[in-house]
């Protein structure tokens, strides 16, 4: 057996063996957290910080954000998906009946790479470049790592699907930071001597209440989504 032979068998053992621990209440959990409109609330204060730390100046923080998320989706959905072709776990023949699934949801037909994944690891490296807070870092992470792996729960896709999607996110959003910081004197006037103290310029430049209240947002909806999914048992 080659080496991609082991890598896709151990690839869809661990599938199995992650996606076999569910319940109910679980089920409702992830049902929840892998819906991108659970998260309207969290993009919304996202946007506000920008905008109330920069006026208008602040707009060109969510364009470029707006450009991420793009490159993400159309690379992994347009690009990744089409051209490996690889059945996600729910159309996979061998494995569509073993995978536990929730509302009858199955998705698309190819899975390779995770646009969930890249999106989420894509907005959390930019926004961590920009914000430079530790707390903020682990808990931008934590939701994405959690983000992701609903995909998984949910038998939509792969590890490996997540960890692609991921590794392309972390590319993408440190690739776009880099176009942003290097266009960034042209839009907002912070000092800029170099590189290093326009970098610090930035993060400090937004209040640490501001970086907190995003901090919050997110864990405020974890908690919601987290009581929500038991009272609806």
């Amino acid at each position: 057996m080659g080496i991609i032979e082991q890598l896709t068998e151990l690839d869809k053992n661990l599938l199995l063996c992650l996606n076999s621990y569910h319940s109910p209440m679980w089920d409702n959990f992830f049902w929840i957290i892998t819906n991108t409109l659970t998260w309207i609330p969290l993009y919304l204060t996202i946007a506000y910080i920008f905008i109330k730390n920069h006026s208008l100046r602040g707009i060109w923080f969510l364009i470029f954000a707006a450009v991420l998320i793009l490159l993400c989706d159309r690379i992994s959905s347009g690009f990744f998906k089409p051209f490996f072709e690889r059945f996600r776990p729910t159309h996979d023949p061998f494995l569509r009946d073993m995978v536990h699934i929730v509302h009858n949801k199955r998705g698309g037909l190819y899975g390779f790479v995770s646009s969930h994944a890249a999106n989420s690891f894509g907005l959390a490296v930019y926004l961590s470049l920009i914000f430079r807070n530790r707390l903020f870092n682990i808990t931008i992470f934590s939701w994405a790592v959690i983000f992701s792996y609903s995909r998984i729960y949910l038998g939509l896709h792969y590890p490996g699907d997540i960890i692609a999607g991921a590794l392309l996110g972390l590319i993408l959003g440190r690739l776009v930071y880099g176009l942003f910081i290097h266009f960034l004197p042209r839009f907002i006037f912070i000092s800029h001597h170099n590189t290093r103290t326009l970098k610090k310029g930035l993060a400090d430049s937004i209040s640490i209440h501001s970086v907190n209240l995003i901090t919050y947002a997110i864990l405020l909806i974890f908690v919601i989504v987290f009581i929500s999914s038991k009272v609806v048992l």
